[in-house]
């Protein structure tokens, strides 16, 4: 393994609005929470991006020493979850369970590693119940005749800090509630009354179930303290639910929640808002259907995570055209088994280092991945140390997650039914060689053609003769 001297790592902070140096709470340990899924339904391809933003994220942390406490919560109790359920006429536990299986193997699929604790709503609803009734107790929450509790919003006098929002201009914009029992149209619900059809836990204020913001600051403070370094998620949870995570959890412990907030960049499908209204709607799984794994990877790692995203068959295609280079320089020149001595090859040190500097800047994995094509046109060069530089290439490849397949298996891809078989590729190729060493020139080209036809690209060496599907 090759030492690494890694400068300090700079993040941006959603909160202050600038990069800074990150100073964890406790040297060489860092706490991180992300908000998780609500399991009723399969993960899409916004989720996709925050599984796979924050999996780099926490992979480069632990990759440089750092003890890593990564946290992401699942929310299986929420009204979209009731209401699947019934629909269904299924109990909702059946459907967490298995929404909850499907996430676990979408995710597993991308390379996202589980977090070191998965924290579910409903197995924390004494936290809850514990965090409202300190809520209550400070005057920051309210109680009303139909056994409802609500946060009032104006008790807090730095609501709006992480969202910059101004709390006179969403009075002004608040819509007029239909509740009249909420004393004012910016309170947000901590309880919600027990319904019918709905799970419901016993409280000091009335039967009912737990409001969704005040599950990930009751779960988040349990795992990781009442101060942690690091809060991420979508940017869709900006405002409100993050916003009244702040306002729940610093009323309730007197004390800073969180030091730095990180948000992923939204995901656009062809240039337009992701929407089940126009059709542009896709599931990881149906994703994973058309494109290999990790392609999908790539591409949302070819972006910087706070930058937003395009998904377009363009962008996919991109992606599998810059695997195929990094595999294609991979087959050709095999990695080296030997352990990595830096000092003993100075291209090692300077790829490494730029990667580092890259990775330190605010998980910049564009940069990243623009030290890993040099990188590669360095191998191609085939100066005598080229074996070395392919085993840093997939060294610092599995840091992103990505270069951790087989060469052969990746360009060659899985068949499926509408694929020309392998035995039949091959066999195609025996013949192209046979009409070579005859001469036969347009006999091979005719071969070539087909292939290419087919889908396959035939790359010729002094070694022989390799193939790779297109787009698989």
């Amino acid at each position: 393994m090759i030492q690494r001297n890694i400068q300090p790592i700079s993040i941006y902070n959603t909160l202050t609005g600038k990069k800074a140096t990150f100073k964890p709470l406790v040297p060489g340990k860092v706490g991180i929470y992300v908000c998780g899924m609500t399991v009723y339904d399969y993960c899409h391809i916004g989720h996709a991006r925050v599984l796979v933003a924050f999996d780099v994220i926490t992979r480069y942390l632990k990759h440089i020493g750092y003890r890593v406490n990564y946290v992401r919560n699942i929310t299986d109790v929420d009204d979209k979850i009731f209401n699947r359920a019934n629909e269904n006429g299924e109990p909702y536990t059946d459907l967490t369970r298995r929404f909850i299986d499907a996430m676990h193997e979408d995710e597993r699929a991308l390379g996202v590693l589980p977090p070191d604790f998965e924290p579910r709503a409903t197995a924390h609803i004494a936290e809850i119940i514990d965090m409202i009734r300190t809520l209550i107790d400070k005057e920051f929450a309210y109680t009303t005749k139909t056994g409802d509790v609500y946060y009032r919003v104006h008790r807090f006098e730095e609501y709006g800090k992480l969202s910059k929002k101004n709390l006179e201009d969403l009075r002004a914009g608040a819509r007029v509630e239909i509740d009249a029992h909420k004393e004012s149209p910016l309170d947000f619900a901590l309880w919600k009354a027990t319904k019918p059809g709905e799970a419901a836990w016993s409280a000091p204020w009335g039967e009912g179930r737990p409001g969704w913001h005040i599950e990930c600051s009751a779960m988040s403070t349990k795992c990781l303290g009442q101060t942690f370094d690091i809060h991420g998620g979508g940017p869709d949870l900006k405002f409100p639910h993050h916003e009244n995570e702040i306002a729940q959890s610093e009323a309730a412990t007197g004390k800073t929640y969180v030091n730095t907030w990180m948000h992923a960049g939204a995901v656009r499908v062809d240039d337009e808002k992701m929407s089940k209204s126009l059709g542009n709607f896709f599931t990881i799984r149906e994703v994973l259907e058309k494109y290999n794994p990790e392609v999908v990877r790539y591409f949302i790692i070819a972006s910087h995570y706070r930058s937003p995203i395009n998904y377009s068959e363009e962008n996919l295609i991109h992606a599998r055209q810059s695997l195929e280079r990094f595999y294609t320089a991979l087959r050709s020149v095999p990695p080296s088994k030997d352990s990595l001595d830096k000092q003993t090859i100075p291209d090692l040190v300077e790829y490494s280092q730029r990667f580092h500097a890259a990775m330190a800047d605010d998980f910049n994995t564009p940069e990243a991945l623009a030290v890993l094509f040099d990188l590669v046109r360095e191998i191609n060069k085939k100066k005598g140390t080229e074996r070395a530089l392919s085993a840093l290439l997939v060294e610092l490849g599995d840091v992103i997650g990505i270069l951790q397949q087989d060469a052969e298996s990746f360009l060659q891809g899985s068949q499926n039914e509408q694929q020309v078989s392998a035995d039949e590729i091959n066999s195609l190729i025996s013949q192209r060689n046979e009409a070579r060493e005859n001469k036969n020139w347009a006999r091979a080209d005719e071969i070539r053609d087909r292939l290419l036809a087919m889908g396959i690209t035939l790359d010729d060496s002094r070694d022989g003769t390799s193939w790779r599907r297109q787009g698989s």
